[in-house]
């Protein structure tokens, strides 16, 4: 439908001032982004009248991103003798050694024997123990797609396929025909804000900075840092000497002082709130004890400070929280056996120490981590390493997950397979629409609300009381 001049103008400016906000923060010398704080408060979405839940129980959702493309059929993998040989003659010299691999229990109907890369003995625990699901082969999909169709372009296929930028944009916006500008964590705060007592603070928290995955049309992320208090306010601010005073006088006055231009006037606002959320952040956070371990790297530090967050949250008076963590450097097209030895061993120690955390804090029903990566890799070898594909493997953690299961359908990896379109590039049999789906009926997200969250999800699923693959509990 062609918008009105009037709309586009509408349009326009919002841009516009959102545009000018993102920049202006830049410029802000000695803050955690300023645009972390900049949320319309008490503007939720109409549709929040429909989601709120009179149960005011608390939830988060705790997204990791692999970023540059995970080679999960090297993590997930194939460990009975028939199709354990069938992948070793399409992974050729790629394949980890039967006897290394890291054996999984149940048995699952319907799926072959799986087992694990040999780093992953800390995931094989939680795993076996109940705590942990993998979902196989899933990607992004506009809608159900067969080798024919891709072949014949005969349906609508994702933008951009295979490209890193495209799709790492598309797994946090589950809307895979158009390059998106909110996320679907996002779209859930625009709906779900107003179950947080305190509006004081986002719903998203990102440990990882600006992402699409958590911007929403009216609510933002709100940017902590994994060390020390997490959140950084204006240097100095606050402080005894007479230095720190004449600067605190000074900033005060500043954001305080009446402009008449509404990009200062906003920018000045922007600068306010975030030092006032700032302010209440760190002094929750101060007041926490978290006494779980956490290695020194940055996703375990990273999973600390979420930890430290959902501590404080009575402190912060909020029922629902988003977390967003970016773990980079998989997109391994050299040297991926040495590659993935260390991250898949950093990965599944920081995933079992959160997991202690959350028992620890007793949060271990309320707290669900799973993660998401751009792309799967080929299953054939170029060489030393592995390129762009489509469909993966993801994990689930927490306590409401039903663990100890492979959900989806783990795929053949026998090359030229009804699923290989190319060369070991394997067409997904889930889509992300089912996989977040899922999380956000957990979260909270009413079926009327999943559909303007995710457009294409009625493609693949039918809106009702049961769940789009069933791997949470109620």
């Amino acid at each position: 439908m062609k918008k009105s001049k009037a709309a586009r103008d509408q349009s326009k400016n919002t841009m516009n001032r959102r545009k000018f906000l993102g920049t202006a923060s830049c410029a802000a010398i000695g803050t955690t982004t300023f645009f972390s704080s900049l949320f319309n408060l008490g503007m939720t979405n109409e549709a929040a009248a429909r989601s709120l839940v009179a149960n005011k129980d608390y939830k988060a959702l705790v997204c990791i991103l692999l970023a540059g493309g995970n080679d999960s059929f090297n993590m997930l993998i194939p460990n009975d003798v028939d199709t354990y040989a069938e992948y070793a003659t399409t992974r050729a010299n790629l394949a980890i050694k039967k006897d290394r691999i890291l054996g999984l229990q149940p048995l699952v109907t319907g799926q072959p024997m799986l087992g694990l890369h040999p780093s992953m003995p800390e995931v094989q625990e939680l795993f076996n123990k109940g705590d942990m699901a993998f979902l196989a082969n899933v990607g992004t999909l506009v809608q159900p797609t067969t080798k024919a169709q891709y072949i014949n372009q005969s349906v609508s296929l994702p933008l951009g396929l295979f490209s890193h930028a495209d799709q790492i944009q598309q797994w946090q916006t589950s809307v895979p025909q158009s390059r998106a500008a909110y996320g679907w964590g996002g779209r859930m705060a625009d709906i779900l804000q107003s179950m947080n007592t305190n509006q004081n603070i986002s719903m998203n928290i990102s440990l990882s900075g600006r992402n699409v995955f958590q911007s929403g049309n009216k609510i933002a992320e709100y940017s902590i840092e994994p060390r020390g208090l997490g959140s950084v306010g204006i240097r100095d601010y606050g402080g005894d000497d007479m230095l720190d005073q004449i600067r605190t006088t000074a900033v005060k006055s500043l954001m305080e002082q009446q402009y008449a231009d509404v990009f200062t006037k906003t920018y000045a606002d922007v600068v306010s709130g975030s030092q006032a959320t700032h302010e209440i952040f760190s002094k929750a956070i101060q007041k926490v004890n978290v006494k779980t371990a956490f290695s020194k790297n940055e996703i375990s530090q990273s999973l600390q400070m979420v930890a430290k967050t959902i501590a404080a949250r009575k402190s912060l008076n909020v029922n629902r929280q988003t977390f967003f963590i970016t773990f980079g450097g998989w997109d391994h097209h050299d040297g991926v056996l040495k590659s993935q030895r260390k991250m898949l061993a950093v990965l599944s120690k920081a995933l079992k120490e959160f997991n202690t955390a959350m028992q620890e804090l007793q949060t271990h029903d309320e707290v669900t981590t799973f993660t998401i990566s751009d792309f799967g890799r080929t299953l054939t070898s170029n060489g030393n390493g592995t390129d762009h594909a489509w469909g993966g493997n993801v994990m689930m953690m927490g306590g409401k997950v039903k663990g100890g299961k492979v959900y989806g359908k783990y795929p053949s990896l026998v090359l030229k397979s009804n699923l290989d379109v190319d060369n070991g590039v394997l067409l997904p049999t889930t889509s992300t629409d089912e996989y977040f789906a899922e999380l956000a009926r957990w979260f909270g997200v009413s079926n009327t609300d999943l559909v303007d969250i995710f457009p294409n999800l009625p493609h693949f699923y039918s809106l009702g009381s049961t769940p789009p693959i069933g791997f949470m509990a109620d």
